[in-house]
């Protein structure tokens, strides 16, 4: 039977707006999806039809895309695009400070484990955060912005606050298929990643799916979290 969210819960953090889909068993995972246009419901329901294990699910939006997701300043990658302002350690701490405890009032006991997921620039925040803090212990980066300009020599430098116990990695078959010279390293950045975290004992997974980068963003998303539940 698919579950129902009915009782989900919505309230604001400052600009944020979050949403609790919470399961009516005990001591169950948490899993946190930072999204770009307010996804949540999809995601879930797509979840909920798979028959995967009870979990709760809070969803993160009102971000500011281009900052609260980036651990650095980068100029516009392209004429039409916008610079990056790296908010994402001001965020992390928003999120774990203010949001965190909010939204597990919500939930039934406590936390069994926390995971950490996001699309795009959201998949490059969910492995930068492993990097700042030991509270998410599962992670799922899909068409994760693994192109960011020095993350991967970010990764081959620094040590995880916390080995996960679980990462998914994901990719489009046509992400790299672009003239961008930023864009088009993101297939050798990632298969790269996942080579490195695999060395280093993490249970890694890397997943390529046909398509470019917006193709079917909800249906990858949702078989990502699965994976690390």
């Amino acid at each position: 039977m698919e579950k129902v969210f009915y009782d989900k819960h919505t309230f604001r953090v400052l600009d944020k707006e979050i949403t609790v889909y919470p399961t009516v068993a005990r001591e169950s995972p948490v899993i946190y999806l930072n999204t770009f246009a307010r996804e949540g419901d999809c995601v879930y329901q797509t979840l909920c039809s798979t028959g995967c294990q009870d979990f709760n699910l809070v969803t993160v939006s009102g971000l500011i895309w281009n900052h609260d997701m980036v651990p650095w300043d980068i100029p516009p990658i392209s004429d039409k695009d916008t610079p990056c302002t790296g908010g994402a350690d001001e965020y992390l701490r928003l999120l774990i400070n203010e949001i965190v405890p909010c939204a597990e009032e919500f939930i039934q006991g406590q936390a069994l484990w926390r995971g950490l997921a996001g699309y795009s620039l959201g998949g490059l925040f969910a492995l930068y955060a492993l990097y700042q803090t030991k509270l998410f212990s599962r992670a799922a980066s899909m068409s994760g912005s693994l192109w960011f300009p020095g993350f991967k020599e970010y990764v081959f430098s620094h040590e995880m606050k916390k080995l996960p116990d679980f990462l998914y990695l994901s990719l489009g078959d046509r992400e790299c298929k672009t003239k961008n010279p930023y864009l088009k390293t993101v297939q050798r950045n990632t298969e790269e990643i996942h080579a490195f975290y695999e060395k280093k004992g993490i249970e890694t997974v890397f997943r390529q799916n046909p398509g470019n980068h917006f193709k079917d963003a909800v249906q990858r998303t949702a078989t990502g979290i699965a994976w690390i539940l």
